[in-house]
């Protein structure tokens, strides 16, 4: 799964601008988180269409647009559970870029997760993900 970062000028309409070009196109956000800093607004995407999704946003002015590889893991939903799992990912090494909820439902929580892509690898292995 892609995560598409992108930063844009942290402007009003900034997040209007870009729900609208995923929109128009047809592309549907799965996951999303969105965030000032400094000047800057930095969204981070999970759609299910990664390739339509860049080609659409890459028409917006002064965005800058970026891919990276995410997995997504399926935990229990209750206290602790996260400080588990990232335990986990400590314990070996692991860098982490983002982490977001992807889908939360009664019994379990699904989490975006985007390791430095050096720690791709290990990442999969402390969660006993399969490629």
């Amino acid at each position: 799964m892609k995560e598409i970062i992108v930063v844009a000028a942290n402007e009003t309409g900034a997040l209007a601008a870009v729900a609208e070009a995923l929109g128009n196109t047809g592309v549907n956000i799965e996951a999303i988180s969105a965030y000032g800093m400094d000047n800057k607004a930095v969204f981070r995407i999970i759609t299910t269409d990664s390739a339509t999704a860049v080609k659409a946003l890459s028409k917006l002015p002064g965005v800058k647009i970026q891919e990276a590889d995410t997995v997504v893991y399926k935990m229990i939903n209750r206290p602790g559970e996260l400080a588990k799992m990232t335990r986990k990912l400590a314990n070996r090494g692991v860098n982490l870029e983002s982490l977001y909820i992807v889908s939360r439902k009664q019994d379990f929580t699904e989490v975006a997760i985007r390791p430095a892509a050096k720690d791709m690898a290990k990442a999969m292995d402390a969660l006993g993900i399969k490629a």
